[in-house]
């Protein structure tokens, strides 16, 4: 017996093949090579946080990284752009389609979901550092939970 499959049995599967795997998170680093290497100084920020020209500028200028020389080698830095680039957003709420922020502590969105009250107190508190200390408030962002 002959089985046919149905035009649309056979459109869910072309669908299903060409989406991006579903382990891909824009929320969570899982590539070892960015969650090795950023971590090395910070937590390794998800991608989901800055716009795509962003991540090119920030992985562009290493050796100026916030004042640190974060230098990697041409395969690292190659690997780690087009992960973050991969999984960005191509724009953010509230954020000129020119504009190319560098610091996700000064986007309006993380202003006001953090208030300026808790920027002091982050700031002022040796525990946590920085506010762009998030594992230091969140517990599980590095599972990409930012929600305690």
């Amino acid at each position: 017996m002959k089985r046919i499959i149905s035009p649309v049995a056979t459109a869910a599967l072309l669908v299903v093949t060409s989406m991006p795997s579903f382990a891909a998170s824009p929320w969570i680093v899982e590539n070892a090579t960015a969650k090795e290497e950023c971590s090395a100084c910070h937590m390794a920020y998800p991608a989901g946080f800055l716009p795509e020209r962003s991540w090119r500028a920030i992985m562009a200028n290493l050796t100026d990284h916030f004042g640190e020389d974060a230098s990697l080698g041409d395969a690292a830095r190659t690997e780690i752009t087009n992960y973050l680039v991969a999984l960005a957003p191509k724009e953010l709420r509230n954020v000129s389609s020119i504009a190319v922020p560098l610091r996700i502590t000064e986007l309006r969105w993380f202003r006001g979901e953090h208030g300026s009250r808790r920027v002091a107190q982050a700031q002022n508190d040796p525990r946590i550092g920085s506010i762009s200390n998030c594992a230091a408030c969140h517990r599980a962002a590095e599972r990409g939970n930012f929600g305690d």
